[in-house]
């Protein structure tokens, strides 16, 4: 593959959570192995979210100190930028204005990962602007209902990539009106993630999660509500652990008392996420010593049969530890033994986690090999590159 000259924009100065970190890292490390030169360039009039003050307003000083250190980490010093569009004049850290304008101008590709990227007049210089949709469903109903600011958003792209694998076949309901949209997953960078090491004896299921954020990508469609929050499917399985005789864990934070008293009344142990959130090689150390992670999905990524995966769930996979996760039409491609357990109904649940408990070797080898195969990043994005045309 001929070198490119790439951009990666996401959010992950503006909201430095760890998850979102590690999804933004695994698309420039990839890229970079796979001999292109990276940049990564943040470029929002969004207000910024402190993950260690919990505030969100236009004091960035802590989203480029996170970018400096990240770069350091990862590689790409003197190749990343934070452009405040909030504030008047467009304060610039790292790469001056002048210079991303140029590469707005210059990139073969910019990958507007996660579709979190306003357009403005800079970047609309470029041609080769690429989506990457994290949150399938949404942007199929809004085109459907007939969204033309958003179907104007997405025109502005030279190609459409969506993590909903069933987007666009018999099997995900919504029409797309002539748009294409392109499968893809989320890479990861598995050796990131791999440990020889087995969890402990006293290691259990976890996961992590952002427990309440209905509202904010909720839509309706045809007569149905369907919801982007986690937290109402998290209740329908709250019995999962006391079904399967196990401990459950999960790091979030859930505010309301009698909650968390029906969770622990299940078996569940709750944790704080903020230490975490705010680290991101504590969360990778999180995943890598636990047994394995149970977790479910969202409402619309369920109901909508979109075939979404989590990339979280991919790092856990790339650690060695199995999955028990909620059916979203994923395994029509991959998973659903070894490894990688899919379970639609609460019933499902208990012989999962029996049959990863008798042979655990064979499962946590399973569950890499599926990372190798599936979501190795530099075949991740080769793919992706590929079929975009650059």
């Amino acid at each position: 593959m001929t070198r490119k000259r790439i951009v990666v924009m996401g959010f992950m100065g503006g909201c430095p959570i760890a998850g979102v970190i590690w999804q933004h890292i695994h698309y420039i490390v990839g890229l970079q192995r796979l001999g292109h030169e990276v940049y990564y360039v943040e470029d929002s009039a969004r207000y910024v979210y402190n993950a260690v003050t919990h505030a969100e307003n236009m004091d960035y000083a802590y989203a480029v100190e996170v970018l400096g250190r990240l770069a350091g980490q990862f590689g790409f010093e003197e190749r990343w930028s934070f452009c405040a569009r909030f504030a008047e004049g467009h304060p610039t850290a790292g790469m001056p204005l002048a210079a991303v304008r140029e590469l707005y101008r210059t990139a073969d590709a910019i990958l507007n990962v996660c579709g979190a990227q306003e357009l403005n007049d800079d970047l609309l210089a470029s041609r080769n602007l690429i989506y990457v949709e994290s949150d399938p469903g949404v942007e199929q109903i809004r085109w459907d209902k007939g969204d033309f600011e958003r179907r104007a958003y997405l025109g502005r792209h030279r190609a459409l990539f969506t993590f909903g694998e069933n987007i666009g076949t018999e099997h995900f309901p919504v029409p797309l009106h002539g748009a294409r949209w392109l499968p893809t997953r989320q890479p990861v960078v598995t050796d990131f993630w791999r440990t020889d090491a087995p969890p402990a004896r006293d290691a259990v299921f976890t996961t992590v999660a952002n427990w309440n954020t209905s509202g904010r990508k909720d839509i309706e469609w045809r007569g149905g509500k369907y919801l982007w929050s986690k937290s109402l499917e998290f209740l329908k399985f709250v019995e999962a652990p006391a079904k399967a005789g196990e401990t459950f864990e999960m790091a979030a934070a859930i505010r309301d008392p009698e909650t968390v008293a029906l969770f622990k009344r299940n078996g569940w142990r709750l944790i704080a996420p903020e230490s975490m959130s705010a680290d991101w090689d504590e969360y990778r150390a999180y995943l890598r010593e636990s047994k394995g992670e149970f977790t479910v999905a969202k409402d619309q990524y369920v109901r909508l049969n979109t075939g979404w995966f989590s990339d979280r769930t991919a790092c856990y996979l790339a650690a060695g530890r199995p999955a028990i996760v909620q059916e979203t039409g994923f395994t029509r491609l991959f998973g659903g033994d070894k490894g990688l357990l899919a379970f639609s109904t609460l019933e499902d649940i208990p012989g999962q986690v029996r049959a990863v408990n008798a042979d655990y070797t064979a499962h946590s080898r399973a569950a890499f090999e599926l990372a190798a195969e599936f979501f190795e990043a530099t075949k991740v994005l080769r793919d992706l590159l590929e079929r975009a045309g650059v």
